[in-house]
């Protein structure tokens, strides 16, 4: 698969790209963001990690805002950004709200029509995409070492994708992730629409459902929640529900942290990314 670079910026010491290839999976061009760290612009293979963004984000926002870099050159890691779902898919009513269509495919594989052709985001995210990456860069990006973390809906995809495939990812992070979407009117609104009526298949999405049959050992995860986000108080993220859940299984290895005061925004984002970065290198140096 053929990436072509839109743009080429050095920052932190490293390579900032912006890509564009076409996507098997959406059957759409698909925009990513790849930093590449110091040590891999001088020829070393470094680990990945993978930052899943929120509702009607693209890979810029958090490139811009999330301040990632600074310390992922540090440490000799890689970023990749993917975008949120697929763009152009000319679906009627996929730019007719901000929470569900484009910019909110939910990093699921949609079953129902008329989603299921183009928004397979799942299968983007796990398999597509970093195969692409690893196959373009070879001598810059580690396979073997891959951390995955995310914001909101980006959190939720991160949480989910991480459960489900135990192995795939050396250790999961969120910030203010939606933990249970079977039981919030985000998730409820997408997953009616991306998969139908049916609640059990909700489930198989869902973090909280999902950490129930983790067969994984140490969950290695480390969650952020402001107590100041205003989705937090309206009850979209139920982060308390994941938390219950893991403890109900004798799960060990959840560090969920509610930070006073801090919202929703990229400022609580950027404020903890090296948090974040550390905890993935934690992992992706053992």
């Amino acid at each position: 698969m053929t990436f072509e670079t839109k743009a080429t910026i050095t920052t932190f010491g490293g390579k900032l790209l912006k890509l564009q290839h076409q996507s098997t999976s959406t059957g759409t061009p698909m925009n990513v963001n790849l930093y590449l760290p110091p040590a891999a612009v001088s020829g070393s293979k470094v680990p990945v990690l993978i930052y899943l963004s929120g509702l009607t984000c693209t890979p810029e926002n958090c490139t811009e805002k999330g301040f990632f870099q600074a310390h992922a050159s540090r440490r000799g890691i890689a970023l990749i950004w993917p975008d949120t779902s697929p763009r152009g898919a000319n679906i009627a009513g996929e730019t007719d709200s901000w929470d569900f269509g484009a910019g909110a495919g939910f990093y699921v594989d949609a079953t129902a029509e008329p989603w299921s052709k183009h928004y397979r985001m799942e299968t983007y995210i796990t398999l597509e995409l970093p195969e692409a990456l690893f196959q373009a860069y070879p001598g810059a990006l580690d396979p073997t070492r891959v951390s995955i973390t995310g914001h909101s809906m980006g959190g939720h995809g991160a949480l989910t994708l991480y459960l489900k495939n135990p192995g795939k990812y050396r250790s999961v992070s969120a910030f203010a992730p939606i933990s249970n979407p079977s039981r919030c009117p985000w998730g409820e609104k997408a997953f009616t629409g991306y998969l139908g009526a049916d609640r059990e298949e909700w489930k198989k999405h869902d973090a909280t459902e999902l950490v129930k049959g983790w067969q994984g050992g140490n969950l290695k995860a480390l969650v952020d929640v402001g107590t100041g986000d205003n989705f937090y108080k309206q009850g979209q993220l139920l982060p308390e529900n994941f938390e219950a859940a893991v403890k109900e299984a004798g799960i060990q290895g959840l560090e969920l942290r509610y930070q006073p005061d801090y919202d929703h925004s990229y400022y609580f984002m950027s404020t903890f990314s090296g948090d974040h970065v550390e905890h993935a290198a934690k992992y992706l140096f053992a």
